[in-house]
């Protein structure tokens, strides 16, 4: 049974990928695990675009010291506990763990302008890593900002990257855009060798006790992956980008609906966080004992199989498939227990 599969040019032991988790990837032992557990390839945390600036910012002020601006100038950056790993650790931390294991190891920038940062990319594929995930995180609250100018950013920031680096590049987006299969197609025109679906925004909490904003991290669900699911099968046959999901998936069972719609590999990496890294091989065994009571000899000929494209009924994907689901749902309670609870 071949469970293998080819990312960014890429040939995996298996569509199973650990993504950028920090408190997992940070540590070279567990990117070692991770190989031992059956991970085809390991996506490291990100490297932060405000780190970068910061390093940069603090250099020219040991140039610069005592001039009227650094006073002002450094509040606008973040403090500097928030960043634990800096740009040379961090490339560093890719020689290490490309030294400690085979199987292909991807960087990953998380940034929202365009700008020198990019030539970060030049720097970890000199570090060693096989390719280079970028982690666009942007939430644009300007109500001035059009959508095309939000779009083309991303463009921007891709082809920069680009013209860095020769390794393969994928791109995490968001699914809030106004058209996705266009922004799609422009991304793939613009050289993304892999589309990644979708990045989850961290939505914030309010401390009452403190009453102050703060973060409030929630693992994902198996709810997670419908919507990446949903815009894979469309996508799948209609851009030459390879498509990868990241999100909810919770067991083998998760990742082959993934494979099936058009997915390459499956990141994965709340249910490691839940269950530790060692569950990989737990969910590699699923999937293979899927395989084979269904018939399947490799991943390879699932792939696609349930797409829009190869979908006997097309419309699945779309309206139809809302209109569906509502006159299929079956509340509860019948109308009449709700009368009597009235």
């Amino acid at each position: 049974m071949d469970i293998t599969t080819e990312y960014l040019g890429l040939k995996l032991r298996s569509p199973l990928v650990p993504s950028a988790a920090a408190p997992l990837t940070e540590n070279i032992d567990n990117v070692r695990r991770m190989e031992d557990a059956g991970a085809g390839a390991v996506i490291l945390h990100s490297l932060f675009e405000e780190q970068l600036i910061r390093e940069k910012f603090e250099l020219h002020h040991h140039l610069t010291h005592g001039t009227e601006s650094y006073a002002e100038a450094i509040t606008y950056f973040p403090e500097p506990e928030l960043f634990h790993v800096s740009g040379e650790e961090y490339l560093e931390h890719i020689r290490t763990a490309k030294a400690a294991v085979n199987i292909p190891i991807i960087a990953s920038l998380n940034g929202f302008t365009t700008g020198g940062w990019v030539e970060y990319a030049n720097l970890m594929q000199q570090a060693g890593a096989d390719a280079i995930e970028l982690n666009i995180y942007y939430v644009p609250t300007d109500p001035n900002l059009s959508g095309a100018e939000v779009e083309q950013n991303y463009i921007n920031i891709l082809r920069e990257v680009k013209a860095e680096v020769t390794v393969p590049v994928a791109i995490k987006i968001s699914p809030f855009f106004s058209n996705l299969a266009n922004m799609a197609k422009r991304l793939d025109e613009a050289g993304a060798n892999g589309l990644v679906l979708f990045n989850r925004f961290m939505q914030p909490d309010i401390d009452l006790e403190n009453l102050e904003v703060s973060p409030h991290i929630l693992l994902s669900t198996p709810q997670a992956m419908r919507l990446p699911m949903r815009w894979i099968a469309i996508l799948y046959g209609k851009i030459g980008a390879d498509l990868a999901s990241t999100g909810g998936v919770q067991k083998g069972h998760d990742a082959i609906k993934m494979l099936m719609v058009g997915a390459k590999i499956t990141q994965i990496c709340s249910v490691l966080m839940r269950h530790g890294i060692e569950h990989l091989s737990v969910l590699e065994q699923e999937i293979k004992h899927w395989m084979e009571e269904n018939e399947y000899e490799s991943v390879k000929q699932m792939q696609g199989s349930m797409s829009q494209q190869n979908c006997p009924d097309a419309s699945a994907y779309e309206r139809a498939q809302y209109m569906k689901g509502i006159q299929s749902y079956k509340p509860p309670y019948s109308m009449a227990d709700l009368r009597v609870s009235q």
